[in-house]
């Protein structure tokens, strides 16, 4: 799978999702935000940075997209058919945010980067922590 099939799929099931207003506006810019790294992504195309970044934001909303869905899902015996529709497009979303991030860490590791992801001097000993 190539980057731009994987911003792509997102961005249509993410536009299909909020079609219906039962979403928070954070849903919407939250996947918004990240397929805008996505697009950075395909449009950097040696940049480890953008790909890790698109990695760390998909995975970070497959836990907001999971607390946005529990929070707002509300159903009825006489939801209307665009409801279903969007709510169904949006958990269809979740759902393969996980085959995403494996196919975008795939590319991470293509560009060069690392198995053990570093995060240079956050990790290192400070002054204080010297003996």
């Amino acid at each position: 799978f190539s980057l731009q099939a994987i911003v792509l799929v997102h961005w249509i099931l993410t536009v299909w999702a909020c079609l219906f207003t039962w979403l928070p506006t954070s849903y919407v810019l939250g996947n918004g935000s990240v397929l805008a790294v996505g697009v950075w992504a395909i449009a950097q195309r040696d940049s480890i940075d953008a790909v890790l970044l698109f990695l760390i934001g998909l995975a970070a909303t497959i836990l907001t997209d999971i607390v946005h869905f529990g929070l707002y899902y509300l159903t009825t015996a006489n939801s209307p058919d665009l409801f279903r529709f969007s709510a169904g497009m949006a958990i269809l979303s979740l759902v393969l945010k996980p085959v995403s991030c494996f196919f975008v860490y795939q590319m991470y590791r293509e560009r060069g980067g690392e198995y053990n992801i570093n995060f240079g001097k956050l990790m290192t000993k400070g002054p204080k922590d010297k003996e």
